[in-house]
């Protein structure tokens, strides 16, 4: 398999330079670096997790790590390759607010049924909270997990039915940008 996957398909390589803004040696240098990390072509979600705790080094980022990998798994085969890596992460650096609000969504709806609910906004905030470690430094009103879902979706929630949609997610997100710092685990 890693023979298989040492060289990229012709067309594989002509979507990345069309998807992303690297020249055809920079992405050869970012594939020949994935191959030295991943020799099989593969990134399993073991292996992302590791690599996603160098930058939560205080904190265990396991659970949001994996839903982080969920998103960049586009075609849902329990690994990444190296155009869903690539793909992945340049879209979380260089997309616009907006995109990185719909990706943003979709990582908080784990059921992907189109809405957050509070028990999804939970276990994702859950998980913000163990990656950040220590939380000594947030309000008395929202130093736990279910103290912030409360702020927001008391933000988000405007028709109050229980459901955050993604125009409400887009919206709350606005209205107040430090929500996604929160969301996204960068307090």
């Amino acid at each position: 398999m890693g023979k298989e996957n040492s060289k990229m398909k012709a067309e594989d390589f002509s979507d990345l330079l069309d998807r992303t803004s690297f020249s055809p040696s920079e992405l050869q240098k970012r594939h020949k670096e994935f191959l030295k990390d991943c020799p099989d072509g593969i990134l399993t979600l073991e292996q992302f997790k590791v690599f996603y705790k160098e930058f939560s080094p205080k904190g265990d980022s396991g659970h949001f790590a994996e839903q982080v990998f969920r998103t960049f798994d586009e075609d849902g085969s329990g690994t990444i390759d190296f155009k869903e890596f690539i793909v992945g992460f340049v879209h979380s650096v260089t997309w616009t607010m907006e995109k990185k609000l719909k990706w943003a969504f979709t990582m908080y709806d784990l059921d992907g049924n189109g809405y957050i609910s509070k028990d999804e906004m939970l276990e994702m905030i859950e998980s913000v909270f163990k990656m950040m470690g220590n939380t000594g430094g947030l309000n008395e009103d929202e130093n736990t997990p279910q103290k912030k879902v409360d702020t927001l979706y008391a933000a988000m929630d405007k028709d109050n039915d229980e459901k955050v949609t993604l125009g409400e997610f887009i919206e709350g997100v606005k209205q107040d940008p430090a929500i996604l710092k929160v969301l996204l685990g960068s307090q």
